[in-house]
């Protein structure tokens, strides 16, 4: 009776796996090693930053002439309400200095401590991301708007809380335009939190959540004047390309290597121990063909004794 009702109940999930217990979760000596190597590797392309000036300034006029040439050219328009909107640009200028950290961090944090068994792989994404965009900033210098006439330098009118704020500006690479960054963590970010979505009210909330914040940074870092539109889409493009690469490829490889490496053609289904109390299938079934092709169907008889048939009438007379 039991059985039964465990059957229709269907198998239970185990009490303790990976997701709830933290088994596999990477050490914390390892996450703060690749922090490390992401700060230096910035850190070192920010040292080059003065002698690439005259370039990234060429490459600025570049994307923003393109920009206007094909008529999406945001930048100007966008900035210039901004920096009327005292309040608004005080709360952006916050946004677009400590969002990228706290968010970003918060995430990391929160998968790699309740949910390892998807955090290696969200982490490899996010520093491939890290080494496209240094990789760009690299070949493509490109200065931001703010350092070109007719914009104005939202995040330093405005200002921003506490000593964090200035130590941020003045730290970091200003030619540095090419990708937004801002945009590829706001991407990631929407990509965990779909991750870690599993019944449908959170993956409404994740939906909104994934189109919400990156569309918000976008308005921001373009309309401090830190970034172009061409910069944003380059910023969301650089998660894109390391899902793909660390991802959506190889899983698409290791299936059709599965596939190629599969029975061949007419080898029948794969033996498997069967369930307890189901039938048996036949045996040519299992040789991978069908009975009706192996032999004509006959009809089982019991053999007519006939030769048996004079002991019925032996002379019972005797007395042997």
């Amino acid at each position: 009776m039991q059985a039964v009702t465990e059957q229709r109940r269907g198998p239970r999930e185990p009490a303790a796996t990976a997701a709830t217990t933290g088994a596999g979760r990477s050490h914390i000596l390892i996450e703060l090693g690749w922090l490390i190597f992401l700060v230096f590797i910035y850190d070192w392309l920010q040292d080059f930053a003065p002698l690439r000036r005259s370039l990234a300034f060429h490459n600025a006029r570049s994307v923003l002439s393109f920009e206007t040439s094909i008529g999406l050219d945001p930048e100007r328009a966008l900035n210039h309400w901004l920096a009327r909107q005292h309040v608004l640009a005080f709360i952006s200028s916050n946004f677009y200095s400590n969002a990228i950290f706290a968010v970003t961090f918060g995430f990391a944090a929160f998968i790699w401590w309740c949910r390892p068994d998807i955090y290696r792989r969200l982490r490899n994404d996010l520093v491939l991301a890290n080494l496209i965009g240094f990789a760009v900033f690299w070949a493509f210098p490109v200065a931001p708007p703010r350092m070109l006439p007719g914009f104005i330098d939202v995040v330093v009118k405005a200002g921003g809380l506490g000593a964090w704020h200035n130590t941020l500006i003045r730290h970091a690479d200003q030619f540095a335009a090419m990708p937004s960054m801002h945009l590829g963590y706001a991407v990631w970010c929407s990509l965990v939190a779909w991750r870690l979505a599993r019944s449908r009210r959170t993956r409404v909330t994740a939906a909104v959540f994934a189109i919400a914040y990156p569309l918000l940074t976008s308005l921001i870092v373009i309309g401090t004047a830190n970034h172009y539109l061409m910069d944003v889409l380059a910023g969301a493009g650089t998660v894109v390309v390391s899902v793909l690469v660390l991802e959506v490829l190889p899983d698409s490889l290791r299936r059709r290597m599965a596939e190629s490496s599969g029975p061949e053609e007419g080898a029948g289904p794969e033996l498997t121990s069967p369930e307890p109390g189901a039938p048996l299938p036949a045996l040519s079934t299992l040789k991978g063909e069908p009975a009706e092709q192996r032999r004509p169907k006959t009809t089982a008889t019991w053999p007519r004794f006939e030769s048996l048939e004079p002991l019925r009438h032996k002379d019972t007379s005797s007395p042997f």
